[in-house]
């Protein structure tokens, strides 16, 4: 390096220029006297950055050798993630040792690689740390949030240390838009809706600074989201009110225009022409690789594309399509969309059909794929919508039978899958069935009960159905099942009185547990009992079972006396030519052809009715002796002559004769 290029490099480090333009022209004259020089490079690196110029920055790295990569390692990772090379970006980033902007590109990165629970991971330990600067203890509690809300969408909650927002959430915009994600993720929709609205008024500060283009570009995601949650709830006026007010042009990023455009069409209730709708969502460009949908966006719109799919007819592209999906990914399985994907599936078999036309269709579906949760499910809604409990209790005992003879270890956690549990208890108390809802629950319950991170909703619907059991196996059972969950959570107070209930054959060993409880006493200090004394108790219907509730029916058709049947009264069916004064026919019971007022039509006719008068003779009798028996005809003799004289095709009445 020669002496004026030292003299400028030193200058460049010890100068604090704040125009960046003015930086890289600076460096560019350093690099006219040695291209090799780091610090010029590493400098020029850092100010095109700082112009959010990436290629360019990754093109002087690449350009300046091994040296100046392994110089700026934190400035190559970060250019890596700003262009789309996530993979790439998170390898360098990760090996940076003692770096705390590493870890913040490294989480960014695992963020959009959907490795959700390294990032939280990463932000948790982030935020335990001493932050070095400015707003940078606020930019980790956003972006931890917004991890903690795509463990939710991705069914990994029990990952998530925060369950319930508070305050501090509300003090940005930011804080309670990752808020209200997480909370419709868990399907709290209206607190979510409740976080949106002040998200949009929480901060408003943060805004000022911005023009208004660039506030619009921060408040129309979150306007897109609160019109999601409105068609969730069923606020249809709502819906169709904010859909009018968002304009998807206005948005900059396209995945948020997207899913922009579904929303709206979802908004707009029935869809009236779906060749339209069709049209605007199959026609939108491919997005840049800086901004791609996640999975669970990506394949909520390709469900929708299925559906406009189902209602322009395009039943054989559907089957295809979802086909193809299910045997890279063969049944059983928990994932709801490849769930969905089975009901799209035998939506396209059935035609749109519904009933028992449509479960003619697939009940051979399901012949061919006995595992497959999402055709079972659509067979036994179909069966509950036609009211048949019975066959649809059937199908879904047929499918857990397969499941439990499978010996694969997935297939038995889809066995015991709290939704499927649940689908069981729920057809179960249908039809009164409290000992197979016991037996269910508890099997359930024995299942999960060895497994690291057990459904907690599931444990505590078994052991509360148990603690009700007088049988001592049961009871253990309970008290198994409200240990693990007092483990997990110990200010529960639901799981304590498990607990307590479960020792009720021996109080003296949870004497404490049962003093941290509120006191009876308090619990029913408002409770009129003489009245409920008064009023009776009432056997609900589900607590028999269905052959108590048979016998007690039959023995009510006995106690009551018969009533007699309603007449039913059916509306006049008068003519409209009905004239009361007028005597009606007396033969307008009988045949129109045996009415005397009947007259045939044409000649053979006549000739028909002429052969059946009444003294005429038959045809298998002889003519000619009739003819010669005396000179007075009879009261048949018209009949004789015109039969005698009726052979052969004779002239045509009316028709002259030809003269001789």
């Amino acid at each position: 390096m020669t002496s004026e290029a030292r003299t400028l490099a030193a200058l460049l480090q010890r100068a604090s220029i704040d125009d960046h333009e003015e930086i890289i022209r600076a460096c560019n004259a350093s690099l006219k006297q040695s291209k090799k020089d780091l610090r010029s490079l590493h400098a020029k690196v850092v100010a095109l950055l700082k112009l959010d110029r990436y290629e360019d920055a990754l093109h002087v790295l690449e350009g300046g050798g091994q040296a100046l990569k392994d110089e700026a390692r934190l400035e190559r990772s970060y250019a890596l993630y700003k262009t789309g090379q996530l993979a790439e970006a998170e390898r360098i980033a990760k090996r940076i040792d003692d770096d705390r902007g590493a870890r913040h590109v490294e989480a960014q990165a695992l963020y959009r690689l959907e490795d959700f629970e390294r990032s939280a991971l990463l932000y948790r330990e982030l935020s335990q740390t001493h932050a070095i600067i400015d707003n940078e203890e606020n930019d980790i509690r956003i972006n931890g949030g917004a991890a903690d809300a795509q463990l939710e969408w991705t069914s990994k909650g029990y990952l998530v240390h925060k369950k319930k927002p508070g305050r501090d959430d509300l003090e940005a915009f930011e804080l309670a838009y990752n808020a209200a994600c997480a909370s419709i993720a868990r399907g709290e929709l209206a607190q979510g809706e409740v976080l949106l609205r002040r998200s949009q008024g929480s901060d408003t500060s943060a805004l000022d600074d911005l023009t208004h283009a660039e506030k619009v570009a921060e408040l129309l995601p979150i306007q897109v989201q609160q019109l999601y949650v409105l068609i969730r709830l069923g606020k249809s006026e709502d819906a169709v009110k904010l859909a009018s007010q968002i304009t998807p042009k206005d948005i900059t990023d396209g995945s948020t225009e997207r899913v922009a455009k579904i929303n709206r069409i979802a908004a707009s209730g029935q869809v009236k022409n779906p060749y339209l709708h069709h049209r605007i969502v199959n026609a939108a460009a491919p997005l840049p690789k800086t901004d791609k949908l996640f999975t669970v966006q990506l394949n909520q719109i390709n469900e929708d594309r299925l559906v406009l799919d189902l209602l322009i007819s395009k039943f054989g592209g559907v089957i295809k399509s979802t086909n193809k999906n299910l045997s890279e990914n063969p049944p059983p399985t928990t994932s709801s969309h490849l769930n969905s994907l089975s009901v799209l599936n035998a939506a396209a078999h059935a035609q749109g059909q519904l009933g028992k036309i449509g479960i003619k269709h697939m009940l051979p579906l399901l012949e061919k794929r006995p595992l497959d949760v999402g055709l079972a499910m659509v067979v036994i809604q179909l069966y509950m919508l036609t009211n048949n409990h019975g066959s649809a209790a059937t199908v879904l005992e047929s499918l857990l039978k397969h499941l439990e003879n499978s010996t694969s270890a997935h297939d038995q956690d889809v066995r015991f899958a709290p939704g499927l549990v649940a689908t069981v208890v729920s057809l179960y108390t249908l039809q009164g069935r409290r000992k197979q809802i016991k037996t269910e629950l508890a099997k359930a319950a024995t299942y999960w009960r060895h497994k690291s991170k057990p459904p907690r909703s599931l444990l505590q619907a078994a052991g509360l159905t148990l603690v009700e059991s007088s049988k001592p196996d049961d009871q253990v059972s309970a008290q198994d099942i409200f240990s693990i969950l007092r483990q997990e959570d110990p200010s529960s107070n639901i799981a304590t009185a498990g607990y307590v209930a479960a020792h009720a054959f021996s109080p003296t060993s949870v004497a404490g547990e049962a003093d941290t409880l509120t006191p009876v006493s308090r619990l029913v200090a408002d409770i009129d009992i003489l009245a409920l004394e008064q009023a009776g108790v009432l056997q609900p219907k589900f607590g028999l079972d269905a052959a108590t509730q048979a016998a007690a029916a039959r023995k009510r058709a006995l106690d009551e006396k018969p009533k007699p049947a309603k007449k039913r009264l059916r509306k006049s069916r008068l003519p409209k030519d009905y004239d009361a004064s007028k005597a009606p026919d007396p033969e307008r019971w009988l045949p129109l052809k045996e009415r005397s007022s009947y007259r045939p039509k044409g000649k053979k006719g006549r000739q028909k009715v002429a052969a059946l008068t009444q003294g005429g003779v038959e045809k298998g009798e002889d003519a000619g002796a009739a003819a010669s028996s005396g000179g007075k005809g009879g009261g048949g003799e018209g009949v004789i002559k015109a039969a005698a004289g009726g052979g052969g095709g004779g002239k045509a009445k009316g028709k002259k004769k030809s003269k001789k």
